[in-house]
């Protein structure tokens, strides 16, 4: 199976990171102008901002929002969790997180690559319990509803990704 062009993208990104102080990434800055939001540190959360400028360097238009959440009302939302789907969680009334999906991991949590996941692009562990939705570019076909197992490689569950 092909991943998507955007999570091969995303993985390029793995280990990019804030930077503590007054000095900020320049990559986090570039994800907040493809989006058009008007942030310029690396401390506003940025969950949102990667995956979105991830979305638009594949050619894809996100939701053009820092919120989480603005992504409950983008793209078409799918029944399954499909690799490579955006995962719209949970993180308080209000608040959100999203990522990428990359599979289950061997405890059925879900496993996925975003930004702000321990102040990095990672890949973090995630109670299914979270979830909101999973989404899917509405341009793009869909695959079939296969999630790879993969190792979480002692990954703790996440909890808080703010």
């Amino acid at each position: 199976m092909t991943e998507p062009v955007w999570l091969r993208i995303a993985r390029g990104y793995l280990g990019q990171r804030e930077i503590a102080g007054r000095k900020h990434n320049p990559l986090i800055l570039r994800w907040w102008t493809r989006i058009r939001a008007p942030f310029t540190d690396d401390e506003t959360p940025w969950c949102a901002g990667f995956v979105g400028g991830v979305l638009e360097e594949a050619g894809i238009k996100s939701s053009r929002s820092a919120a989480a959440r603005s992504y409950l009302r983008w793209g078409m939302r799918l029944t399954k969790p499909v690799v490579g789907c955006v995962v719209v969680l949970e993180r308080g009334p209000r608040h959100g997180h999203v990522f990428f999906l990359l599979g289950r991991d061997e405890h059925g949590n879900l496993l996925g690559i975003g930004g702000n996941q321990g102040n990095k692009v990672s890949v973090a562990s995630f109670d299914p319990k979270r979830v909101l939705a999973v989404v899917w570019p509405a341009p793009v076909p869909v695959p079939p509803p296969i999630l790879p197992v993969l190792a979480s490689n002692g990954a703790a569950l996440s909890t808080n990704e703010a």
